[in-house]
């Protein structure tokens, strides 16, 4: 993982020597569970931990690798040669080496979930801050990029806050999914190891026994968690998108935070790009490129195979680490953007009016005009605007099949904005649970 996108701590669940040191938690505490079921000596469990406070030589381990093409086997003679080989006699009693990996796998992606909701969390709070702070400034909703009625910017936000308290929702039972444990021993049978100690190691490391594994702990479970992923990508995606729009010269209703100093453009001093949104937007895809790969490693032949593993040393790092960039890094674009109310107003009055056709078109219906006589007599009147620049208000008031059924007054009442944002409180207290 390139440093420009990792931030330490997600970064740091996948080193090699935290990898090492959960394997060591994990062959412990299945040595102490064996010695209490008086499986193994109690003075042979009481050693393996004489290594607690050790510092796994990560280069030893790969020097011993190089021989034995078995990175468990090599962590294990490791070991041995930390705490004695008498000592390390029982070490790995019964157990295989998926029951280390997929074990530990499961501990990495729970502890980068506990990250990534966090991420959520602060993602969220930004969110609703700004969705509280625009609650009611006006700007044109659009349907087809096209000025369709307005909302207001406040809603924008609420939406967003909306979907990401849903994707936190999704994370959360992930990281319920993801966070099972298997010591099982060869093909899952518990034939050389006491389901109970099984019981004990995932205790000790905060999982669930998984209820059955063969020689592998089943990966739909982690098809889900990165399936998750990617739906959380595709959310910041949706969310960068909108605010790249909202940069867009023509529109600039928002603007990232331009800092001092900062440079837009190699070639043209003016420029002030939407590079962070735009950033957003090539991790997503990244994070997304990891679900059909967790999704295609559900199958596995028999009891296990290991064509998952090379994928999952790739995925598992570059998902996490680069969704957890992804996350702070929104959080940030979302604190500091810039909002232009006055440039969401004039977009809006952009096409004098045009956004109060379907009121209009209503009130005539209400009035006696049948529906299709409703709509021919706005639009004809609409299309006026689009073609000629001509105001909507006035183009009304000078059409006798309009004025025989509203009253310029009555007219005039169809364009207030207030109009449209009558419901935002009910809205507001639908996404934040507010009275």
């Amino acid at each position: 993982m390139i440093p420009r996108y990792a931030r330490a701590p997600m970064t740091a669940i996948w080193s090699p020597e935290t990898k090492f040191r959960i394997w060591y938690e994990i062959e412990a505490h299945a040595c102490d569970a064996m010695a209490d079921l008086g499986v193994i000596p109690r003075a042979n469990a009481d050693a393996v931990w004489k290594a607690k406070d050790a510092e796994f030589d990560v280069a030893r381990i790969d020097e011993i690798e190089a021989v034995t093409k078995h990175d468990v086997i090599a962590f294990l003679t490791h070991l041995a040669e930390i705490i004695g080989n008498e000592e390390a006699r029982f070490v790995h009693q019964g157990m295989t080496s998926s029951d280390v990996l997929d074990t530990t796998l499961n501990i990495q992606l729970t502890r980068a979930a506990d990250i990534l909701i966090e991420d959520m969390e602060a993602l969220l709070a930004a969110l609703k801050r700004r969705a509280h702070e625009h609650k009611m400034d006006v700007r044109i909703g659009r349907s087809h990029g096209i000025h369709a009625e307005p909302v207001t910017m406040g809603l924008t936000f609420a939406r967003f806050y909306a979907e990401m308290d849903r994707n936190l929702n999704r994370l959360q039972k992930a990281r319920f999914e993801i966070a099972t444990g298997a010591i099982s021993g060869a093909v899952g049978t518990f034939a050389n190891i006491d389901p109970r100690v099984e019981e004990h190691v995932c205790e000790k490391l905060g999982l669930r026994p998984e209820p059955i594994s063969t020689q592998v702990i089943p990966r739909d479970r982690h098809a889900m968690f990165f399936a998750t992923l990617g739906v959380i990508a595709a959310s910041i995606e949706n969310i960068a998108t909108e605010i790249r729009h909202m940069q867009r010269t023509e529109v600039l209703e928002a603007e990232e935070f331009f800092s001092k100093g900062q440079k837009g453009s190699s070639a043209m001093p003016h420029k002030r790009n939407p590079v962070l949104t735009e950033n957003l937007t090539g991790l997503a895809r990244l994070v997304r490129s990891a679900v059909t790969p967790a999704l295609e490693n559900v199958t596995l032949w028999h009891e296990r195979d290991i064509s998952h593993s090379s994928v999952e040393r790739g995925i598992g790092p570059d998902a996490t680490i680069h969704l957890d960039f992804a996350l702070a890094r929104l959080t940030g674009v979302i604190d500091k953007l810039v909002i232009y109310p006055e440039n969401m107003m004039s977009n809006l009055n952009k096409f004098r009016g045009l956004v109060h056709s379907q009121r209009v078109m209503l009130a005539l219906t209400q009035k006696g005009v049948s529906r299709e006589d409703s709509y021919r007599l706005v639009q004809r009147n609409a299309m006026k605007v689009w073609e000629e620049g001509a105001d909507f208000m006035t183009e009304l008031k000078a059409d006798p099949e309009v004025t025989a059924a509203l009253s310029e007054a009555e007219i005039e009442e169809k364009f207030d904005l207030g109009y449209h944002t009558k419901h935002v409180d009910t809205i507001f207290a639908r996404v934040f649970g507010e009275t």
